[in-house]
């Protein structure tokens, strides 16, 4: 049992990092303001719906482009990496799109939340791990989003600027290191 557990963390902390809710705070409150404010249940449950929507609808999607999951895992693994090197080195890697103004759904659950770094991953997951700890992997951490942006302003003040920037930059070095596994187990593969 302590076997599944330890996959459901590892799942857990895979998509925490990925999402980066506690690197995104300082981009949510400024949406936050511009808005006039944010319905956490909204943004909670259309993230959530995309994330397990993908899990078990983006298979057949591969299939339809001619994919199978580990060539999806090898690809996803390189954008993980990439995302990593992002957050640890601090340049943009990937553009966002700053004049996105149509609220809930975008770009707060999309892309924002469950962007294309976030489907990719559980698609990349997926390739590793069964899905029903994938799925226990994107509840727990759908509670995690719906507290963070319950309490943005709380957050603000209890980090500051220094401590969202260390938070950011460790789990950019954890993302290197899940990239690059999930990168080795599964790129032999192609050699059969």
């Amino acid at each position: 049992m302590s076997y599944n557990i330890d996959q459901i963390i590892t799942i857990t902390f895979t998509l925490f990092a990925v999402i980066d809710i506690v690197g995104s705070i300082p981009l949510l409150i400024t949406m936050k303001e511009k808005m006039g404010g944010i319905r956490p249940t909204t943004v909670t449950l259309v993230s959530g719906i995309l994330m397990v929507s993908f899990l078990f609808v983006g298979q057949q999607f591969l299939k339809i482009l001619g994919l199978d999951i580990r060539s999806f895992a090898v690809g996803g693994s390189i954008v993980i990496f990439l995302l990593g090197l992002e957050m640890v080195l601090g340049h943009e890697i990937f553009k966002a799109d700053a004049n996105a103004k149509s609220g809930m759904f975008v770009p707060l659950a999309f892309p924002i939340i469950a962007g294309s770094g976030t489907l990719t991953t559980i698609m990349s997951l997926k390739a590793n791990y069964k899905e029903i700890y994938i799925v226990a992997g994107i509840l727990i951490n759908l509670v995690i989003i719906y507290t963070v942006l319950k309490s943005l302003n709380t957050l603000k003040r209890v980090l500051g600027e220094n401590g969202l920037t260390a938070v950011r930059k460790f789990f950019g070095v954890v993302l290197l290191a899940i990239g690059v596994k999930i990168f080795a187990s599964n790129i032999a593969a192609f050699g059969k």
